[in-house]
């Protein structure tokens, strides 16, 4: 928010230097985030009035100008040449007399003005515009003064430049400050010093016309005021003064009526609109959006609108949109003769993130969906009529005011013993009663406790907390003691069955992954396409229009990153995410880490793209496969040992993934991203992603001592025939389920399918070699032990898996 200090100091006026008051603000939570002159220092230059101007006789662009410098040419008016296109007899501008300094160029040096030849005529000074002024960009011709500007005097003076701008740095929280007024409250209670309140006299009405207004949705809009004003001059020029706090406030002039409702934004923090009556057909419902509805704004642009939009409607289409910007259907005109002037209140919620669905935002909406003071819109009426008719003349009628829904504020109790425990320095009843006073908080008292009824301009006061705050707030944060706190500090020490995240982070980069950090919000299609998730978490007020709802995998994410790189040429990708994920689940309930309905696990996910290996010479180019995928998972678990079992997920290939089971319990999924998502994400190949419970990630074996075999291991090699349909997890099964307890180990190491069938290996067998370790660590191992338990195995593999040995 940005404001001028004599604004500020008609309301509120300390006896305070600048630097002063920028510190009391900034240590009170209003930061200030920037002070600036109004003006560069310049001298010399005063009010002068050109009494004549004439052609240079040697220059078309050029005039001779005659100038009342009051009494600065006592000698008679003096003779100056310019050239600008306005410079012209009776009006009155900035005037550098011969010695005066102009604001430093671009060279950092400042311009000093001497008697000078143009064209063979001498001037003696300089009419100057605004742009030489450093008061603005315009270069368009002489700054033209009021007309009862003091003729001789500095303009510096006349102009109020002397002059300080101050940038604050706003919290939300601090919604009642986005107004000089709100601003000069707080500066009152933080340093005593009176605050002018201001006074609103009701503007007689002149005749009886009144708008019919309908008020659809209370949940949308809980008050809504105006009244019509009759035979406006919506050409009558701004005041010069009106025009200066405009500018000052970064808010540019743009017609009468338009900088009138600027203005009070401005001054008292109320957004108002003033509607073209002669356009308005029928009366005004104020309503919730429709689907399919339109809306051609202010703006000039065209958005369409739904029923999660508030919107001002007439007989006919949606006029404005409620508590942000309206219509340029019913925007007023130098045509405009009858206007209807609008204040309502809109409810926070219901206007909170409504700009940013359509990518720009309003002065408008970014004070509503913080809260405006409901209680005073009639007020802040009349004063928009008073200043409508000073201004642009015209005749008010009743103002019609419906309040189908005003807030109830609820009271909050002050525990002046609390109070001082969470500020960590003894306070008193009265202190704190004092600062209440100062605040204007209306409040009871008992035995150490104050409850205090939030006005209504106060929407951020609805917990114990918030009133400590705003106690040593005003007793001064520089109050506070420098003690250190003392806590005792007990080191939680993490079992040894568990590795933490850092430890999980640098496993999966030991593999080769870069891991990213990606938003827990995510645009919906990704949860519908790539989780299967058909009703995802929504967010309430969503930074951006896509990233609207609550992420419940992480594959969307990775999916997004491989595009970011892809689209710079990346030819490798290797990431992994180690975020949240949120679901809905009615058993979850309300604790300090949980939200009541939502379960928000942590999962470990990762993505592999392009060539399995970096580039080299030694090893020929092949594109990453589920099985490198696969090796990465299994030393992420290991040493225990996964299964994986076919299944089909949302985002990957029906034939090429896999559940991930640990001691029979699904933990993750692996696979190729599914066809259909690699063109519909633009893909050149299919990645191969995987996705992991973090929580059985972090559980690991400890190990324990196992003594050296005393007997030597004896291995058998079995030539297996089994259908193409049998898995390597059920052949390996198979032979380790052995009662004998002698079998140790087995792995596969050839499979063998011919081209042709064979007379021992049909068309739809192949063959798969198993080596077989066997041990008893008790006794040497003879020959018929040995043949008696592969006896065994081929026979448990011939009942379960129809297997055979190989001829």
């Amino acid at each position: 928010m940005q404001f001028p200090e004599s604004w500020l100091r008609e309301f509120c006026n300390p006896p305070l230097s600048t630097e002063q008051l920028a510190d009391t603000l900034t240590m009170a939570g209003l930061e200030v985030e920037e002070m600036r002159p109004v003006a560069p220092p310049f001298s010399r230059i005063v009010v002068g009035r050109i009494l004549e101007a004439t052609q240079h006789p040697n220059a078309d662009r050029l005039r001779v100008c005659s100038v009342d410098a009051g009494e600065h040419s006592k000698d008679g008016p003096l003779q100056i040449v310019c050239g600008a296109p306005n410079a012209r007899a009776g009006i009155k501008v900035p005037l550098a007399l011969v010695g005066a300094e102009l604001p430093p160029g671009d060279d950092g040096k400042p311009f000093e003005i001497k008697v000078g030849k143009l064209r063979g005529v001498e001037s003696f000074g300089m009419l100057c515009s605004a742009r030489e002024l450093k008061l603005s960009d315009d270069h368009g011709g002489l700054l033209e003064l009021a007309d009862d500007a003091p003729v001789g005097v500095d303009v510096r003076e006349v102009l109020k430049l002397d002059d300080t701008i101050f940038t604050l740095k706003l919290t939300p929280n601090l919604a009642h400050c986005l107004s000089v007024y709100g601003v000069a409250r707080e500066l009152s209670a933080l340093t005593g010093a009176p605050l002018r309140k201001p006074e609103f006299p009701p503007v007689p009405p002149s005749h009886d016309d009144k708008l019919p207004v309908s008020v659809e949705a209370p949940d949308l809009c809980g008050r809504f005021s105006g009244r019509i004003v009759r035979n406006v001059n919506t050409q009558a020029r701004t005041p010069a003064w009106m025009v200066d706090r405009l500018a000052r406030c970064g808010q540019r002039s743009v017609t009468a009526l338009v900088d009138i409702s600027n203005y009070v934004m401005f001054e008292f923090g109320r957004p108002s609109h003033i509607f073209d009556l002669d356009k308005i057909h029928g009366g005004l419902v104020v309503r919730w959006g429709r689907a399919g509805e339109s809306l051609k704004l202010l703006n000039g642009n065209t958005i369409t609108l739904d029923d999660q939009v508030g919107v001002i409607a007439d007989a006919q289409a949606v006029e404005s949109l409620a508590g942000i910007m309206g219509g340029d259907a019913t925007a007023v005109s130098d045509e405009t003769k009858n206007v209807y002037v609008e204040a309502a209140f809109w409810w926070p919620k219901a206007v909170a993130g409504r700009s940013r669905r359509f990518n720009f935002s309003t002065d408008a909406g970014h004070r509503f969906e913080r809260g405006v003071d409901p209680a005073l819109t009639v007020e802040h009426i009349e004063h928009i009529t008073r200043l409508i008719i000073d201004i642009c003349g015209g005749e008010a009628g009743p103002i019609d005011d419906q309040q189908p829904r005003m807030p109830q504020r609820e009271a909050v109790q002050l525990r002046v013993a609390r109070a001082a425990k969470v500020i960590g320095m003894p306070v008193t009843q009265a202190q704190c009663a004092d600062v209440l006073r100062r605040l204007g908080l209306p409040f009871t008292e008992a035995e150490g406790v104050l409850t205090v009824t939030p006005p209504s301009h106060r929407f951020d006061l609805q917990i114990e907390e918030d009133l400590i705050e705003e106690v040593i707030k005003v007793l001064g944060y520089t109050q506070l003691p420098d003690t250190p706190p003392l806590a005792p500090v007990t080191a939680r020490v993490r079992p040894e069955a568990r590795r933490g995240s850092h430890a999980l982070r640098r496993a999966v980069a030991a593999l080769g992954y870069q891991e990213t950090i990606n938003f827990s919000f995510v645009e919906a299609r990704w949860e519908q396409e790539l989780a299967g998730n058909a009703d995802p978490i929504p967010v309430l007020n969503p930074i951006a229009s896509p990233l609207s709802v609550m992420r419940s995998s992480l594959i969307g994410s990775l999916v997004a990153v491989l595009q970011y790189n892809l689209a710079r040429r990346a030819q490798r990708v290797r990431i992994f995410e180690l975020g949240r994920v949120f679901r809905r689940d009615a058993s979850v309930t309300d604790t300090l880490t949980t939200v009541a309905g939502v379960s928000q696990p942590m999962r470990l996910s990762g993505l592999a793209y392009g060539p399995a290996q970096p580039l080299q010479w030694g090893v020929a180019e092949r594109a990453v496969d589920f099985f490198d995928v696969k090796a990465d998972v299994e030393a992420l678990l290991a040493p225990r040992r996964a299964t994986f079992v076919a299944a089909e997920h949302p985002a990957l290939h029906p034939g090429r993934s896999a559940r991930i089971e640990l001691d029979g319990q699904p933990i993750g999924w692996i696979g190729e991203l599914h066809p259909k998502w690699r063109q519909g994400y633009d893909l050149p190949q299919a990645p191969v992603l995987f996705e992991l419970d973090a929580e059985a990630l972090a559980a690991q074996v400890v190990p324990s001592f196992q003594s050296i075999p005393r007997q030597q291991s004896v291995w058998r090699d079995l030539a297996l025939v089994v259908k193409d349909t049998v898995a390597h997890d059920a052949l390996i099964g198979a032979i380790t389920d052995d009662a004998s307890g002698l079998v140790r180990h087995a792995q596969l190491f050839d499979i063998y399918k011919p081209k042709a069938p064979t007379a021992d290996i049909a068309a739809d067998e192949r063959s798969m070699a198993v080596r077989v370790e066997l041990l008893d660590d008790s006794a040497t191992l003879t020959d018929e032990r040995v043949d008696t338990v592969v006896a065994g195995i081929v026979e448990r593999l011939g009942s379960r898996l129809q297997a055979r040995l190989r001829g």
